[in-house]
């Protein structure tokens, strides 16, 4: 890796994450996301990023959910990705803040019926009776819309969208001599650079 670093870290991501896209066995996009609720108690889980771009970095899920009442409470998060086939990791931090309820629709418009079905059975990360309840509330909610292309949005199922403040670039080397670097964001939303220690 050569001293200067890259101008543009989102552009760097980007270039980073298809990368992996053509090495990964499954899921490339997927990321370890933390979040922390109202007493600073954190908590983590993998989700999948569904956009990237100037603005920030894009994911969904239900707002009732652990991370979504955790992102009620305190909407600042951090996410990682760790790509083993190339041997690259990205950490980021951030405020989030919802996408629009068109982002949100069209998103959940582009989902595999089956997906679309599943957000609305599911309450998510609440306590459940059994396995035959789930697959029950699918039948049900498979018979409800049978007849229906579109099935709407639930209004708890949302996107949100982390704005990076912190961004860094991690690439294993020999004897934990990695190469490591970092952007954050000025006042005026310019990205400065520089190298940590490994």
């Amino acid at each position: 890796m050569s001293e200067r670093l890259p101008q543009d870290p989102l552009k760097l991501f980007q270039d980073w994450l298809n990368e992996a896209e053509n090495s990964e066995i499954n899921d490339p996009n997927a990321m370890c996301l933390a979040t922390a609720d109202s007493s600073g108690k954190p908590s983590a889980r993998m989700v999948l990023l569904k956009g990237c771009d100037e603005k920030g970095f894009v994911f969904f899920t239900n707002s009732e959910s652990h991370k979504g009442r955790d992102l009620s409470e305190n909407p600042e998060a951090a996410f990682c990705f760790y790509w083993k086939s190339t041997r690259k990791q990205v950490r980021v931090e951030g405020k989030i803040e919802q996408v629009s309820e068109k982002e949100a629709d069209d998103y959940f418009a582009s989902r595999p019926r089956g997906s679309k079905i599943g957000a609305w059975a599911s309450a998510q990360s609440r306590p459940l009776e059994s396995r035959e309840h789930l697959e029950n509330a699918v039948k049900a909610l498979e018979e409800k819309y049978k007849d229906q292309n579109d099935i709407p949005r639930p209004a708890y199922w949302n996107g949100y969208r982390l704005v990076p403040e912190r961004i860094e670039f991690w690439i294993a080397d020999i004897d934990r001599l990695h190469h490591r670097f970092e952007y954050w964001r000025e006042n005026n939303g310019k990205w400065l650079a520089g190298w940590l220690y490994p």
